[in-house]
């Protein structure tokens, strides 16, 4: 089976685990980079990504090259922003919703709060399909080591290799 991760990662949280994923399911990754970047520090950081993310913002990607048609499995992974997930996914899918038509998609988000469910049910909408093959919630995975997050990326790994 051909995957490909992709995912936006502003801090490296969601990074860290597409890399450790991509190693454990041999997958391809696409990391989404938006043209103009993502203010990092303090409060503009969680006002600017929040308020982008509300209001379903889609900000122009740097140029990527993928053709979805020799995958058979879709991984999409985000950081939770203001219970949804973040902007430049938006754009992904999209710039590609011909292209995900009709494959098996999982998705995973990083967050430090809450949100990720919540975050799950408008990416299904967004995509327009009724459900996920699998899902995984980490916290602060990169910031905040932990045994449960990588519990919870085994098990993700399991599901999918078993399909």
């Amino acid at each position: 089976m051909q995957r490909i991760i992709v995912y936006f990662s502003l801090e490296g949280n969601t990074e860290y685990i597409a890399d450790k994923m991509a190693k454990e399911l041999s997958s391809d990754k696409l990391r989404l980079v938006p043209r103009k970047a993502y203010k990092t520090g303090g409060f503009s950081k969680f006002f600017w990504g929040g308020k982008s993310a509300v209001m379903a913002e889609k900000p122009e990607l740097e140029p990527y090259d993928v053709d979805l048609s020799v995958y058979d499995e879709i991984i999409l992974g985000f950081p939770v922003w203001a219970g949804t997930f973040t902007p430049p996914l938006r754009t992904f899918i999209l710039e590609n919703k011909e292209g995900l038509k009709g494959k098996t998609i999982a998705a995973f988000a990083c967050q430090s709060g809450a949100g990720a469910k919540k975050a799950f049910s408008k990416l299904k909408d967004c995509i327009g399909i009724d459900s996920f093959v699998a899902t995984a919630i980490f916290i602060d995975p990169k910031e905040k080591p932990s045994e449960e997050n990588e519990y919870k990326l085994n098990e993700f790994c399991k599901v999918l290799q078993q399909r």
